[in-house]
């Protein structure tokens, strides 16, 4: 059934630059899988929407803020390719008032605006800091009560910012073939788009600037696996491609775009009509001139068939049957789970890790979501439903065996901590998906507080019998919305590994594992996200998850084992 629904796709392939073959690389893909032979534990947490300039763009040696060619891509355009005279902002926080008018502009409409904010890149932190009171709580953020954020003292702590659009085709656009300049325009957050993090700031670089801090990598040039959001980022995580739509695809699910291949009518800046931003991809084949992938493939967030999920009226995806990593796993009896930080709670696993909900009759958390509870089965408000991507296919059903490897994040904080007498209790592989009040992501969740939240799952990793063979990967899922000054492979200069679903914007991505050459090191080697599946399949010998699928020729993360102590680093 996969292979006979990906034929509408192939139409297409004319048009969309093929995945690069490994000779054109002029290197082995496989970087040399013996050095991944002391490694016997793979831990991925797996955090929510920030680009690399965003969030690591401060961090000494890397290519960040002032690096090559940041200057010449950050100037943003209008629809009719000329600078923009200032950026509009719509966080209530970042406004004029309550900040102060700088400059003047207008929107799509002709309609003008003052703003505190010239066109170029701006530090979120001397607006909204840490210590801003700008968060919503859980009901809030989770019932989308607050679109544009929470005014500075009316909130609680955490410096929270308004969410910005995260999808397929926008972010394809927003690339502008490499010029990376036109973030604002097919956003609906406008110049928030152009924020950054003061990265020396956040704790994670505070604990890993600390004496007796573990060895780490930066992955210099490290891109999200696939264009947009969420979901798709999480089906490529584990499965390297774009689920197909096993099924005939509803009207209303269907993406249409135009002659641009921009499918949204409601931004601010650009102006367009006739165009539907949905679900699934475009039909074939896509408005003359664009080249992007079309078919019956589901790119943008759609809920699973099983619970959990949104709502029993919420458009579902069909069971997906395509091959996953956790499939890999299982066949070769190789341990694995996926750890989601809510999920005893909204499963209705009782009295397993991670429960917090009693005894009954009724869910008795703080955090429960009323509207979409029947005790056992108790979601928090900030459960994410789309972030669970085993749980959109057939294998991993209710009921099934393949579901016991779903479990909570307690569950993997339990073995951490149960590892003991020089012996690791983690499994061979472990994802860790933190539930939405602390995986980082913009209008929900709080990014030092985030940032916390990492740095405690990093110390129980370390502070175990697991931190002498483990490498543990920490990346996010997407960019967020949010620009970065270098062009993925496929646009501009950048010709690595591509396919017709990505990769897209450079995201922020460190590696903690012993036998690094140094404390500190950069690896500067090009990889995304199907990467992370290389390196699990060269560590214990499975074959990639598709014969075109980009885990069978990128570089894995051995890469990290090559790279050298930074020269400059003052760290302990």
């Amino acid at each position: 059934m996969f292979r006979r629904l990906l034929a509408p796709a192939l139409l297409l392939l004319a048009a969309i630059p093929a995945v690069i073959s490994s000779s054109a690389l002029g290197s082995n893909p496989g970087n040399g899988p013996d050095k991944l032979s002391t490694i016997n534990h793979i831990v991925v947490i797996y955090e929510e929407n920030h680009s690399f300039d965003n969030l690591y763009g401060g961090w000494e040696g890397v290519n960040g803020i002032g690096g090559p060619g940041y200057a010449s891509h950050s100037t943003q355009v209008s629809q009719a390719n000329t600078p923009l005279p200032c950026l509009i902002q719509f966080d209530v926080n970042l406004t004029t008032p309550p900040l102060s008018a700088v400059c003047n502009g207008t929107d799509k409409n002709g309609a003008a605006f003052t703003s505190h904010f010239p066109n170029a890149p701006f530090r979120i932190d001397d607006s909204i800091p840490a210590s801003a009171t700008t968060c919503g709580t859980p009901k809030q953020s989770g019932t989308f009560a607050i679109p544009n954020g929470v005014p500075n003292g009316s909130g609680l702590p955490g410096g929270c910012t308004r969410d910005i659009v995260h999808r397929f085709y926008q972010e394809q656009f927003q690339f502008d073939g490499g010029k990376q300049d036109r973030y604002v325009l097919g956003s609906d957050a406008g110049g928030l788009t152009m924020g950054y993090y003061d990265t020396r700031l956040l704790p994670i670089y505070a604990y890993l600037h600390q004496g007796g801090h573990p060895h780490y990598a930066i992955e210099d040039d490290f891109f999200q696996g696939a264009y947009g959001g969420s979901f798709l980022n999480h089906q490529i995580l584990i499965a390297a491609t774009a689920p197909p739509y096993n099924g005939v695809v509803p009207a209303g699910l269907r993406t249409v775009l135009d002659s641009n291949g921009f499918p949204n009518a409601s931004y601010p800046y650009y102006k367009t009509s006739g165009v539907t931003d949905g679900a699934v991809t475009a039909a074939c084949p896509p408005p003359q001139g664009v080249s992007v992938a079309c078919g019956d493939f589901a790119v943008n967030t759609i809920q699973p068939t099983y619970w959990p999920y949104s709502s029993p009226g919420a458009a579902k995806l069909p069971p997906l049957t395509n091959p996953t990593i956790g499939d890999e796993l299982s066949a070769a009896g190789i341990s694995w789970a996926w750890y989601s930080g809510g999920w005893s709670n909204a499963d209705g696993d009782k009295g397993a890790p991670g429960w917090t909900n009693g005894d009954g009759p009724g869910c008795s958390d703080p955090n429960d979501n009323p509207g979409n509870s029947s005790f056992p089965k108790c979601p928090d408000y900030l459960f994410q439903y789309h972030h669970q991507p085993f749980d959109y296919f057939a294998n991993y059903a209710p009921g099934t065996p393949g579901r016991a490897h779903l479990q909570d994040e307690q569950a993997f904080i339990d073995l951490a901590n149960s590892s003991t007498n020089g012996k690791c209790n983690l499994d061979a592989v472990s994802f860790v998906k933190p539930l939405g009040e602390e995986n980082e992501h913009p209008g929900y969740a709080s990014e030092p507080n985030g940032s916390d939240h990492l740095v405690d799952l990093l110390q129980e990793i370390e502070g175990s019998a697991c931190a002498k063979d483990t490498m543990v990967v920490v990346t996010y899922d997407e960019f967020g919305g949010q620009w970065d000054h270098v062009a993925p492979p496929g646009f501009g200069n950048e010709n690595g590994p591509h396919d017709q679903w990505g990769p897209g914007t450079r995201i922020p991505t460190l590696v903690v594992s012993p036998r690094l050459r140094g404390n500190f090191v950069i690896d500067g080697a090009e990889h995304d996200t199907t990467s992370i599946l290389a390196t699990i399949e060269h560590r214990f010998g499975l074959g990639p998850l598709g014969p075109k699928t980009r885990d069978g020729i990128v570089n894995d993360l051995s890469t990290v084992f090559d790279a050298k102590q930074f020269s400059g680093s003052d760290d302990g």
